[in-house]
């Protein structure tokens, strides 16, 4: 096994993630099998329990792992399947030592950081990069592991110094510690200043751990005598130096990587250059180069409570992406604030309500996405009722299917307080209760978790049409509160058509609305599982109803999908030119990507 550990200085927020998930790729498109490990420093067992705003989305693994976001960044550009394993936090490595302290493994030791935190670190890299997450047989060639936070933090130090005695155990030949840092251009003397990724560097090699490749951040590329100082002062040869400068998406920067030949220097590293072969990436680079072309632009409302970051919905949004490049539209995010579409905002803030709305009725089609708490829901639950009467494109998941069913039972059932149990225990018309098995005592890893199976209830409707599967599909779920199937006969009768069931046929899955354009709602997550090459069904049909697509889409149903996945490709590389502005234009309260 050959291992490249990727870590950051000066700032948090340099795109390790990205540039990890990149390595990956170009080492995939060289012929390698590879795995990745994403190493966060936090005491939290897993990502579950923390808020959006904290630490970004929380992504959902096939196995119910609840992750650090990285890992749904390492599964689109790797196309693979990882385990909660995958995802280390200083809380799992302190839980497995503590659990072996009080079973008496350790025969009577003082249990201390060096050797025992140190050694379970190890361990745990060892056993979980064996596990293949390709569909493959057999251990893969290369794990990337990345190491969250920055070098320096104290919470980060058992993990560094368990990493420089892995480096020291695995051998030269079969480690590649690659430093991603920033250097920074001062907007008065317009000079790249290396001071930064000097200190970095010293830090890290201060640490036990010596960097064979850095990777610099930076608005634009490199100057050489700047690379040749960076050499000097940090004792990595200039050829090992990269630049990842700003580029208009993220797609771009596994190309950025090999340009550089970043791959051949990672390959010197690891001894692999006699195995590989050169990196693959056209399809890729079409996607990429199509991305930026993209002129015709769709506007889709995102009704949501958590729009001060991006990342969370990181995940929707690269679905959104992914589907709209399949149906060759611009996609443009406007972020709507789910509070400020209320009747108290009208009064509290004008403005801001005058804003909301007039962002929802400029959109071509309306999404709300999953969340928790009571905050905004009555905004969705407007979002949704918009949607329903003048026939916007909407696609509601989890939490926004839920408050689309609370709308219809209000609207057109005339069931005035009809809500979630969640959001008002004592309503008289649940159409959303507590699930059975849940927990309200304990809220990490309580909830109804990871792939499950879905059976449509009817051949020819949408979803099923458009996932191209008439019996069933897999997709991934995070959520304790669920469809009341008390209330289903009741809102079947009125229009509202649940399509997709769980195998016991009470758990509702999908709806869909008759007698409108698009109108699903899902209680799963599509877009987890959604890739570049491979967009989530229900996000093009979204994207497709809104750019009036989508009945030469359902046509097209017969030519067969598979996993899920929509079968609109990519069209050849010839097709396409150079380099526009940015993949996702976003609002005044979005933030590019």
């Amino acid at each position: 096994m050959k291992y490249v550990l990727v870590t950051g200085g000066v700032v948090s927020g340099l795109g390790k993630g990205v540039t990890a998930s990149s390595i990956g790729l170009i080492l995939q498109a060289c012929g390698l099998r590879v795995t990745s490990i994403k190493i966060d420093p936090y005491l939290n067992i897993d990502a579950g329990t923390m808020s959006p705003f904290e630490h970004g989305e929380v992504f959902v693994l096939d196995d119910g792992g609840e992750v650090d976001l990285d890992l749904g960044n390492y599964e689109r550009f790797l196309d693979n399947k990882l385990t909660r394993d995958n995802n280390i936090t200083t809380g799992k490595i302190y839980q497995s030592v503590l659990e072996k302290e009080r079973r008496g493994d350790y025969l009577g030791k003082t249990v201390q950081v060096v050797p025992h935190i140190t050694d379970a670190i190890q361990e745990w890299i060892e056993r979980v990069a064996a596990i293949p997450v390709d569909g493959k047989d057999g251990p893969a060639d290369v794990c990337v592991i990345e190491l969250g936070g920055t070098i320096g933090d104290i919470e980060s130090m058992p993990f560094i110094e368990a990493l420089g005695q892995f480096s020291y155990r695995v051998g030269t030949g079969n480690f590649c510690l690659i430093h991603v840092s920033l250097v920074p251009v001062l907007s008065v003397v317009g000079e790249q200043k290396t001071k930064p990724t000097q200190h970095s560097v010293k830090g890290l090699r201060s640490l036990g751990l010596t960097p064979n490749i850095l990777a610099c951040r930076s608005t634009t590329q490199l100057d050489e005598n700047v690379k040749e100082k960076l050499s000097k002062f940090c004792h990595v040869p200039v050829e090992n130096i990269v630049t990842l400068y700003d580029v208009s998406n993220i797609w771009h920067v596994p190309l950025l990587l090999r340009d550089q030949k970043a791959h051949e220097a990672i390959l010197r590293a690891l001894n692999l250059k006699e195995v590989a072969k050169e990196p693959e990436l056209r399809e890729w680079t079409s996607r990429a180069e199509l991305c930026d072309l993209l002129h015709e632009p769709v506007r889709v409302a995102m009704v949501g409570k958590y729009m001060g970051l991006s990342d969370s919905y990181l995940s929707v949004l690269k679905a959104l992406l992914h589907a709209s490049v399949a149906c060759r539209r611009k996609l443009c995010i406007d972020w709507v604030p789910a509070g400020d579409l209320e009747d108290i905002t009208a009064k509290e803030n004008p403005d801001n309500y005058k804003s909301a709305w007039d962002l929802l009725k400029g959109a071509d089609a309306v999404l709300v996405p999953g969340g928790f708490g009571d905050r905004g829901v009555e905004g969705k639950i407007l979002a949704a009722k918009y949607a329903r009467e003048n026939r916007i494109p909407y696609l509601g998941i989890c939490l926004g299917m839920q408050i689309a069913v609370i709308e219809f039972a209000r609207s057109i059932l005339g069931l005035k307080d009809a809500n979630s149990t969640e959001f008002d225990p004592n309503t008289q018309n649940p159409c959303v209760i507590f699930m059975p098995e849940g927990s309200k005592t304990h809220m990490g890893g309580t909830m109804r978790l990871g792939s499950r199976r879905t059976y449509f209830q009817v051949a020819d409707c949408i979803s099923a049409k458009l996932y191209g599967n008439n019996d069933f599909v897999d997709e991934r779920h995070r959520h304790r509160y669920e469809v009341n199937p008390e209330m289903v006969e009741q809102l079947e009768a009125a229009g509202l058509c649940f399509t997709g069931k769980d195998e016991s046929g009470r758990r509702m899955e999908i709806f869909e609305l008759s007698n409108h354009s698009y109108f699903v709602g899902v209680q799963f997550h599509p877009e987890f599982k959604s890739r570049p090459g491979k967009p989530s069904a229900l996000f093009v049909g979204l994207i497709a109803a809104a750019s009036g697509q989508l009945n030469g889409l359902l046509k097209k149903s017969a030519s067969g999908l598979s996993n899920g996945h929509s079968p609109i490709k990519p069209p050849h590389q010839h097709e396409y030119g150079t380099k526009l502005v940015n993949g996702i234009h976003c609002n005044g309260n979005g933030v590019h990507i």
